[in-house]
């Protein structure tokens, strides 16, 4: 099975020697589940968009997330959206994590905000509360790691909400059978994100962060939404 990265940021630079980039971090994730992937990286960041011709070779689309947001202006979201558009059009299976979540809403109608709840750092606790087919292991719950403000405030067309919380009502979505997306971060580690949260704290509130910290102590899901994008991309092609 082949995996199209589509990569919208880069792992700050004091933490890529320890953590790695976000290609790898997603590599290392889903080969955990499945040795036999192979991948391919597009800079979608650096103006690194697929082909037409492209899009026949890729078994599943992944976009990344990024410190950026989908309403920044800058071309190379507009042009990532309109290839997204075009993936969507040939119903050609896609997942979209953090920034990819929301970039999906944001170019198939929907609308993203800052959220007024704020930041949401370290583990999030969230409810399934609709299990297509392809979410197995089933779970009535789904907890993963997360870094974001940015947060899609209204669904585009053809879309179902699979879980929620209080702090973010849309942070799974499946969009026209082909599309997901996921606000948290599978592909994220503790000591990533505890990383990732020190570097960043003098720009959140003190509070918060002692919080996500702390939140660090639960588990985790990721291994389990790997599962779930492997099953959704391929129960998409076998559809």
């Amino acid at each position: 099975m082949r995996i199209g990265i589509l990569q919208c940021d880069d792992v700050a630079e004091p933490l890529r020697g320890a953590h790695g980039n976000y290609p790898e971090q997603f590599r290392r994730l889903l080969t955990r589940v499945d040795s036999t992937l192979s991948f391919r990286t597009w800079r979608c960041l650096d103006e690194e968009l697929p082909t037409a011709e492209d899009i026949a070779t890729i078994d599943g689309w992944l976009i990344t997330g990024s410190k950026h947001g989908v309403n920044d202006g800058h071309a190379w979201i507009e042009r990532l959206s309109e290839f997204v558009r075009t993936l969507y059009a040939a119903r050609r299976p896609l997942v979209g994590v953090c920034f990819g979540h929301q970039l999906i809403a944001h170019a198939l109608g929907g609308e993203v905000e800052k959220s007024p709840r704020g930041w949401g750092i370290g583990v999030s606790f969230n409810r399934v509360i609709e299990r297509p087919s392809w979410m197995v292991p089933a779970r009535e719950r789904l907890d993963l790691l997360v870094s974001h403000q940015d947060q899609v405030k209204a669904l585009p067309p053809e879309t179902r909400v699979l879980a929620e919380s209080d702090f973010c009502p849309f942070y799974v979505i499946e969009v026209g059978g082909c599309f997901l997306g996921v606000q948290g971060h599978p592909e994220f580690t503790k000591a990533y994100s505890s990383d990732l949260m020190t570097l960043r704290a003098d720009r959140m509130p003190a509070e918060r962060v002692t919080e996500g910290l702390a939140s660090l102590e639960a588990p985790i899901d990721g291994e389990l939404v790997a599962q779930w994008m492997l099953n959704f991309w391929r129960s998409d092609r076998a559809a």
